[in-house]
C-alpha cells in the first residue's frame, strides 16, 4: 500500500460517489450504514441537495479539506472518471464498489486497466472494483452494503467473494466473534492479498488474519511477504478453486502430477500460512490462536468426565501431530489420592460420571501442573451433580495460573451457552465435538512450528549460463517447442551430473562414441516428436560394441515406422547407469501461472504416474527444503538403504534438486522439464533422461 493507507480503516472523512436515498440502491445501503460512524461522511451526488440530511456536494471538487476515504457506487463508465477525479484530489484510498470490470468481457477489462494506470499515476490504494466495500469496528465504520456490521475483535479479514463476507458476519455475530477490519478484494485490480497482509502486519490491533481466496495473483511475492508476516501474525486461509493451468493437461509427467492445487499447498506451506479446508476450521483455528498461548511441546493431556469423549479425543491426537503426554510419577500419585476408584489416573484422565467440580477442578489442577503436559483439553457430558458455569471458571482460572493452551469440550445444547461465553471471555475456545478441539490445539503446534522456521537464502551456484541459453536456444525455427535428450547438456551446465555420451547421426559416429565408453552401452532415439521413447522401442539398454551398428539402424527404422512425419535428430549413445546399486527417482519442473516454478521429486522410473509418489516446493529452493523433500515421500526409507540395499548419496540428491531450482529461476522460458530417472546410488546421482517445453518468446 502507499501513502495515506491508514485512511483506508481508520478515516476521519469518508465520501461517498453515488449517495442516495433511493430504496433499494447500494448507494442507500452505504449510507445508512455509515450512519454509526464516529467520523464524517460526505455524499457526493449532482442530483442531490442532502442525503439522510447530510448535505451533498456535486463532486469531490466542491469539498474543502482532506477526505481519506471514497467509496464509488456509480455505473462503471462514469465510476473509472470519478477515481481519476478523486485521486487528482488528493484522496488516498478509493474502495470501487462497482460491478462491470475485468469480470465482464474485453471492455469491462479495458476499465479495470484504467483504474490500474490511474492507481499507478497517483500512487492510489485502489480496493476492488466489484467490492463489497470495507469495515473497521474501531471507527464503527461500515462502508460495504451488506445487511449487518461487525462486532468488535482483534481478528481481520479479507475475501475475494463479497456475498461470503455477508455470511461470515451473520454467522460470527451469533457466535459472538468479533473483528478488527475486513475487506472484500473483489477484482484485486490494484491492492490484493499481499499488500493486506503488510497491512494488517504492521497493525498491532489485529492478532490474527483471515483470508478467504480464489486464487493469489503473485504467489511468489506472497509468500515472501507471509513468511516475515507469520513470525509474529499467524495466517489461516480458506482457499478454494483451481487456476487453468491446473485444469489443462500437461505434456510431461510433471505437469500431469504438480498441478495447480500442489501449488498452492506447497506455496502457503512455504509461506507459513494455515490452511484450514473449510469454514468452520477457519473459525476454530483462529480463535484458538488468538486466545490462547502456543505449546513448548507436542504433549496433550485430555481430562474428561466420560470415557467416550476421552476416546473420540484420543483418536483424534493420533490423527495429528500432537502427542499423548505421559505423566509423571508425582502427577500419578496425585490422581491416584484425589479420584475415587473406577477412575482412570492415566492419560487420558477419566474422572467417572458422579465427578462434582471440585473433583473435576482437582484433576485439572494437577494434569497442567505437570511438567510433561504442554496442552490440555477438558471434556465434560452434563451430569445433575456438575455446575457448567463453575467448571468453565474453573478452567479459566487454572489456564491463566499455568499458562498453558487449553481446548474445552463442555458438551451438550442450551445449557452450554453461557460456559462457552464464560470461556470465550477467557479466550478459550468450546467445541462439541472433541476432535474439533484436538484439531484446533494442532493448529497451534503448526503455528510454533512455524515462527520456529530459520528461511534460508538459496544457494547459488557457479554455472554455465552462456551454455545453457544456446542449448534452449535450440528450440527457435523449430516446428515443437519440446527438446529432449539433445538438451542433456543443459544439466551439465548447472552440475547435475550425466552419463558419459553423444547424440550421432551416422551408424559410423555411434560405433565410434560406444568404442570411447568402458563397456556395454545404452543407445536411444532422439526426437522432440517422440516423448515416450521405450513405448515403441526406442531405447536399446546394454549394446555391445559390436552391435551397435545394426541397433542405431534399428532405432531409426522403428522410429519412422511409428511416426513418418516425426523429425529424427539422431541416436543417443550413452554409457550404462548401474541400476541395480541405484535407485530411480524423478526430479522435474512446471511453472504455475500464480507461483511460477515448481520443483517436484519423487519415486521415478515408469511408475512415476501410477505411484504418484512425489512432493512439490515453489522455487527458488533453500537447502532445508531440498532436504524436506526427501523426507516427504513415502519411499524415502528405500533411499535410505531399506532391506538390505546400500543408503544412496542423499547430499547428492539435495544438491541436485537446488541445482535445479537456480536454472529453472534463472530462464523463466522453461515451461516444464522432466529428469526421469534420476538414478541416485550410494556414491552420487546421474541424470539419464531429460525433456523439456520452452518457451521462445522468453529466451
Amino acid at each position: 500500500m502507499t501513502r495515506g493507507a491508514r485512511g483506508l480503516f481508520a478515516p476521519d472523512r469518508v465520501a461517498v460517489v453515488g449517495a442516495t436515498e433511493r430504496e433499494g440502491s447500494i448507494g442507500q445501503a452505504i449510507m445508512e450504514n455509515l450512519q454509526d460512524f464516529d467520523g464524517e461522511v460526505i455524499p457526493l451526488n449532482p442530483k442531490r441537495d442532502e442525503v439522510f440530511g447530510i448535505p451533498a456536494y456535486d463532486d469531490i471538487t466542491d469539498v474543502d479539506g482532506d477526505v481519506d476515504l471514497a467509496v464509488i457506487v456509480v455505473p462503471p463508465h462514469i465510476a473509472v472518471e470519478a477515481t481519476r477525479q478523486l485521486a487528482e484530489h488528493g484522496v488516498a484510498n478509493v474502495v470501487v464498489i462497482t460491478a462491470g470490470f475485468g469480470e465482464t468481457g474485453s471492455e469491462g477489462a479495458a476499465r479495470e486497466r484504467e483504474l490500474q494506470d490511474i492507481a499507478a499515476e497517483y500512487e492510489l490504494n485502489l480496493v476492488g472494483p466489484n467490492s463489497l466495500g470495507v469495515m473497521s469496528t474501531p471507527a464503527k465504520m461500515n462502508a460495504t452494503f451488506g445487511p449487518d456490521a461487525a462486532l468488535p475483535g482483534s481478528m481481520s479479514f479479507m475475501s475475494q467473494s463479497g456475498a461470503f463476507i455477508t455470511a461470515v458476519i451473520d454467522w460470527a455475530n451469533d457466535q459472538g466473534i468479533g473483528f478488527k477490519d475486513i475487506a472484500s478484494l473483489g477484482n484485486k485490480a490494484v491492492l490484493d492479498e499481499t499488500d493486506f497482509i503488510t497491512f494488517w502486519h504492521e497493525d498491532e490491533a489485529t492478532e490474527v488474519i483471515l483470508a478467504y481466496l480464489e486464487g493469489i495473483d503473485d504467489g511468489r511475492e506472497f509468500i515472501d511477504t507471509a513468511r516475515e508476516v507469520t513470525k509474529d501474525t499467524p495466517i489461516v486461509m480458506v482457499k478454494s478453486g483451481r487456476t487453468e493451468a491446473g485444469a489443462q493437461a500437461a505434456s510431461s509427467h510433471t505437469g500431469t502430477i504438480a498441478g495447480s492445487e500442489q501449488a498452492y499447498e506447497a506455496g502457503l506451506d512455504q509461506a507459513g500460512v494455515l490452511r484450514a479446508e473449510n469454514v468452520q476450521e477457519l473459525f476454530d483455528f483462529a480463535q484458538i490462536l488468538e486466545g490462547q498461548p502456543v505449546p513448548a511441546g507436542n504433549q496433550v493431556a485430555v481430562i474428561s468426565n466420560a470415557g467416550g469423549p476421552g476416546v473420540m479425543a484420543t483418536d483424534a491426537i493420533g490423527d495429528s501431530n500432537l502427542e499423548m503426554a505421559n505423566f509423571t510419577d508425582e502427577t500419578l500419585r496425585q490422581l491416584g489420592d484425589s479420584l475415587p476408584d473406577g477412575a482412570n489416573i492415566y492419560n487420558p484422565v477419566d474422572t467417572i460420571g458422579d465427578a462434582d467440580n471440585e473433583r473435576f477442578r482437582t484433576a485439572i489442577d494437577i494434569v497442567l501442573a505437570d511438567p510433561n503436559v504442554d496442552a490440555a483439553i477438558v471434556l465434560s457430558a452434563p451430569v445433575a451433580v456438575l455446575d457448567y458455569d463453575e467448571l468453565a471458571e474453573d478452567i479459566a482460572t487454572l489456564q491463566a495460573e499455568y499458562e498453558k493452551p487449553v481446548a474445552a469440550g463442555l458438551m451438550g445444547g442450551e445449557r452450554t451457552a453461557n460456559p462457552e461465553e464464560i470461556l470465550g471471555d477467557h479466550g478459550i475456545p468450546n467445541y462439541f465435538d472433541p476432535a474439533r478441539g484436538v484439531q484446533s490445539l494442532d493448529a497451534l503446534v503448526t503455528y510454533r512450528n512455524i515462527t520456529d522456521i530459520e528461511y534460508q537464502a538459496p544457494t547459488t551456484y557457479d554455472v554455465d549460463r552462456e551454455r545453457a541459453a544456446e542449448i534452449l536456444h535450440a528450440v527457435e525455427g523449430r516446428d515443437t517447442n519440446r527438446l529432449g535428450v539433445e538438451a542433456m547438456g543443459l544439466l551439465d551446465a548447472y552440475g547435475i551430473p550425466i552419463p558419459e555420451g553423444e547424440i550421432v547421426d551416422t551408424p559410423g559416429d555411434a560405433e565410434t562414441v560406444a568404442a570411447s565408453i568402458e563397456g556395454d552401452v545404452v543407445m536411444k532415439i532422439v526426437s522432440p516428436d517422440i516423448l515416450h521413447k521405450s513405448d515403441i522401442g526406442g531405447v536399446k539398454v546394454g549394446v555391445p560394441g559390436e552391435e551397435v551398428r545394426d541397433a542405431y539402424e534399428d532405432l531409426v527404422t522403428r522410429a519412422k515406422n511409428y511416426q513418418p512425419d516425426a523429425t529424427i535428430l539422431g541416436v543417443q549413445v550413452q554409457e550404462m547407469v548401474d541400476l541395480e546399486s541405484g535407485s530411480e527417482t524423478i526430479l522435474g519442473m512446471n511453472r504455475d501461472p500464480q507461483f511460477g516454478p515448481l520443483i517436484l521429486f519423487g519415486l521415478g522410473g515408469i511408475f512415476v504416474e501410477i505411484l504418484e509418489d512425489t512432493t512439490v516446493r515453489v522455487a527458488p529452493v533453500s537447502e532445508r527444503e531440498a532436504e524436506e523433500m526427501l523426507e516427504d515421500i513415502e519411499s524415502a526409507p528405500l533411499l535410505r538403504g531399506a532391506r538390505g540395499r546400500d543408503p544412496v548419496d542423499e547430499a547428492a540428491i539435495t544438491e541436485s534438486v537446488q541445482r535445479l531450482s537456480q536454472l529453472v529461476t534463472d530462464f523463466p522460458a522453461i515451461l516444464e522439464l522432466d529428469i526421469n530417472p534420476l538414478v541416485a546410488t550410494p556414491t552420487g546421482v546421474q541424470a539419464v533422461d531429460i525433456r523439456l517445453t520452452v518457451d521462445p518468446d522468453q529466451l
